[in-house]
């Protein structure tokens, strides 16, 4: 059985991992046939969102364990994650990757990712490991992969610009469909950067996922 390691970024589209991407992403992973573990920096988060009055509450949560939330318990110190002993790489979306996987939420193109992410996924990169990234995580595929490397991140003029300035090459993508970089094994889809629906969302996902998989 092919295994897949899944990064997570918190807990809720507004400072973490987007919850619905996130099981929809395990789900596929499952009906594909392949396994997952879940892993995440253990260190404090951005900021707390209240996510029904979408305002900051100034209270300190932890990612490893605002993440452990969506996986029921499973998941580890993304400082464990060892990449030769998982076949592929999945980054679902959500503001936790522009703020605590990496800064790109205050920095913008200037942005500078989170130590130990940046270190994991150049390790699947090098190794010629497939990797998916969904929603707004595809905004660090030009830290990880360099000048040239394709993804998407659906059709925002301000984050796409964003993409080109770090020297990637976006695409336009529609929400039920992925990018697929050949050369690097790796792929992308617009997820809730276009999603309307669960369903929506799922479109892409589902087809993202099924390809990781058959080519891990």
């Amino acid at each position: 059985m092919k295994k897949v390691a899944v990064i997570l970024a918190g807990c809720g589209v507004y400072d973490g991992s987007e919850i619905q991407e996130v099981v929809l992403s395990l789900l596929a992973i499952e009906q594909a046939g392949a396994s997952w573990h879940c892993f995440a920096p253990d260190e404090e988060q951005h900021h707390v969102i209240n996510h029904h009055a979408g305002a900051p509450t100034g209270e300190s949560r932890n990612t490893l364990q605002e993440a452990a939330r969506i996986c029921r318990g499973e998941i580890s110190p993304l400082t464990e994650l060892d990449p030769t002993e998982y076949d592929a790489l999945l980054l679902p979306g959500g503001f936790g990757v522009a703020k605590n996987l990496s800064d790109f939420a205050v920095n913008g193109s200037s942005m500078t990712v989170q130590e130990d992410v940046l270190h994991i996924c150049k390790a699947f990169a090098t190794a010629e490991k497939p990797a998916g990234y969904i929603c707004i995580s595809p905004i660090l595929i030009p830290k990880v992969y360099g000048p040239g490397a394709k993804g998407t991140i659906g059709s925002d003029p301000e984050t796409a610009a964003a993409f080109e300035a770090m020297g990637g090459e976006h695409i336009q993508c529609p929400v039920d469909d992925f990018v697929l970089d050949q050369s690097r094994r790796l792929l992308s889809t617009p997820a809730y950067m276009l999603a309307t629906s669960v369903s929506e969302a799922a479109s892409g996902i589902n087809k993202l996922v099924a390809k990781l998989v058959d080519i891990a």
